[in-house]
């Protein structure tokens, strides 16, 4: 199950006099990662790279900002995808320290930034939610109300006109289990929205 992180983690690393500092933090989409990427770029203007990792919402990134191809954005992402991370990004910022590194060396250094930094982090699963409507007769409106907070759904509106219709979210997961038992309960008066229909 994917998780995320809820507050950012640092950590730093000297390698051959070389400084990386690196942070995992929550982050929702690309163009804010970019926004945090900028304001590293001035808060440390004498760094020689700031690198970064991105897993959000389908939106990737793996930059090198300047390292060799391949040894420090891609490795990074790749330790965010093995730990199931979602919504983060992992930045590095380093100070050269006037020894090369390698290849090898740069793809352990950032790697093992990144990993030392999650080892503090709090992680929470994201539980995916499903927004659904149906409309009922009156008479229904109390049983339907109860199913629903059995079931942890969120109740955002309910309007009454000629019927009366829900809007509410749940966990995905407990979303068909729902449906079937209102169906049921409803014996067959309860009509589902679908809102992407037409």
């Amino acid at each position: 199950m994917p998780q995320t992180i809820l507050a950012p983690v640092h950590h730093e690393l000297l390698i051959k006099k070389s400084r990386f500092i690196a942070c995992v933090q929550p982050m929702t989409d690309r163009a804010s990662a970019q926004a945090v990427v900028a304001s590293l770029r001035a808060e440390h203007p004498q760094a020689a790279h700031v690198c970064w990792a991105l897993l959000a919402g389908g939106q990737s990134a793996a930059v090198d900002d300047g390292e060799p191809s391949g040894t420090a954005g891609r490795p990074m992402l790749d330790v965010l995808r093995h730990q199931d991370l979602e919504g983060v990004l992992a930045t590095v910022v380093r100070y050269f320290g006037g020894v090369k590194l390698g290849a090898g060396g740069l793809v352990r250094a950032y790697t093992d930034s990144v990993a030392q930094a999650l080892l503090q982090a709090e992680k929470i699963a994201i539980v995916r939610h499903t927004l659904l409507r149906c409309s009922a007769p009156y008479a229904q409106e109390g049983m339907i109300r109860r199913e629903l907070e059995a079931m942890n759904a969120t109740l955002l509106e309910v309007s009454h006109g000629e019927a009366v219709v829900f809007s509410f979210s749940l966990a995905e997961a407990g979303a068909l289990a729902l449906v079937a038992r209102l169906n049921e309960a409803g014996h067959g008066r309860i009509a589902w929205i679908d809102d992407d229909a037409g």
